[in-house]
């Protein structure tokens, strides 16, 4: 459509589109570049209001050229819940909830794998792996289905049960790995040239951010416009905060908003908190987090290669990075389904005590508009809660 190059998110060097790449010669994510001027004769908040209810909406600003190599199940467009009985106890009469779990595999991370498995498909992959926590082997396996690609997925040992299950049940190849996600992705990156996999990674490949970035897209149209003033996000890898940053500036570029931006707050787990331990000490970088352990499978990432990417946006953003227990996750789930309804996921559970946290804080006011993000269905981490 109106991709103009890949660019190294590091250095800047440019790269041909509509190749098949993993990180930039320098080891360092890529991101994808429009020709927003052109997209944006035919991509504005008007033209939205009759289009596809799905991430799909915003064609002009994702990388796939030929229709048929979409793959969708439905993906995006996620109710954006106005959370007044749960803002009333915080004396909040602004605070939201963008639900994920009604996305296909039940998680956000139908909306990434399903731009890296449509490129895939374009670009001629036969043979994907992941290395995942959870969530993104159950979406890479449905779409890799969907695409008839071969899909060989490394997971510990201790993921949730359920997403074990429904990449069995879809046809991918799993591999259970004693260790954590870390140690899932070496055995990925050791095996992937002699068994032809092409490495979906967290960022270690372009176009899931693409398929991320829409979160960003979808607040400001379901806000008429408008941007909140506070966005509380659960960080693993990061993928969804390093999009929503990017969104906001094609957005800015597009004409839909101005400069200014959400302040936007990481949350982690307490028991592996690289990004809040790396912001709280002023560093650039995150080492990797010792002994990472949490009940929240998802926040379970000892080291994110896009660290130095999420620590930029979170200062000049304004915000910063809390980290929480898993107890407080769990009381969280149980608090935001009593109030609204929603079974959150542990991840998305606990942007509710880390808004508690910010507010005694005096870091976010109660008369803000805020958004949490509840990154997947509860009912795949019934472990969890029992």
């Amino acid at each position: 459509m109106f991709v103009t190059h890949l660019e190294c998110s590091k250095t800047g060097k440019t790269y041909q589109a509509n190749k098949l790449y993993n990180l930039s010669e320098a080891g360092y994510p890529l991101l994808v570049r429009y020709d927003l001027q052109k997209a944006g004769k035919t991509l504005t908040l008007q033209s939205l209001k009759t289009r596809v209810a799905s991430l799909w909406r915003y064609r002009e600003v994702l990388p796939v050229v030929a229709e048929e190599n979409i793959v969708t199940l439905g993906e995006g467009w996620t109710p954006l819940v106005h959370a007044r009985r749960l803002g009333a106890d915080l004396a909040m009469r602004d605070l939201y909830i963008k639900d994920e779990s009604v996305n296909p595999t039940g998680a956000f991370k139908a909306r990434g794998l399903s731009l890296a498995i449509s490129m895939a498909k374009e670009l001629g992959v036969k043979k994907t792996a992941i290395p995942s926590a959870g969530n993104a082997a159950g979406a890479m396996a449905a779409y890799a289905a969907r695409a008839g690609i071969e899909a060989h997925i490394f997971m510990p040992r201790d993921t949730p049960a359920a997403n074990r299950i429904e990449c069995v049940e879809m046809g991918a190849h799993v591999t259970l790995i004693d260790g954590l996600i870390t140690d899932c992705g070496a055995e990925v990156a050791r095996r992937k040239e002699a068994e032809g996999w092409f490495d979906v990674s967290t960022l270690k490949e372009p176009y899931r951010i693409e398929g991320k970035k829409t979160l960003g897209y979808e607040l400001a149209e379901q806000f008429a416009g408008e941007l909140p003033d506070a966005i509380l996000y659960p960080t693993g890898g990061g993928t969804g905060l390093v999009g929503m940053w990017k969104a906001f500036e094609e957005m800015e570029q597009l004409g839909w908003i101005g400069s200014e931006r959400p302040r936007m707050y990481t949350v982690q787990a307490a028991g592996c908190a690289p990004i809040v331990r790396a912001f709280e000490n002023g560093w650039s970088e995150a080492p990797p987090f010792e002994n990472a352990f949490t009940v929240a499978s998802g926040l379970r990432v000892p080291r994110a290669i896009g660290d130095f990417i999420m620590l930029d946006i979170l200062r000049r953003s304004g915000g910063g990075a809390v980290a929480v227990s898993d107890e407080e996750m769990i009381t969280a789930a149980r608090e935001i389904g009593s109030a609204e309804g929603i079974f959150c996921a542990p991840e998305g559970a606990a942007c509710l005590p880390a808004l508690r946290k910010l507010m005694t804080q005096g870091l976010v006011k109660n008369n803000e508009r805020v958004v949490l993000f509840n990154t997947g269905a509860g009912i795949k981490y019934l472990e969890a809660f029992s």
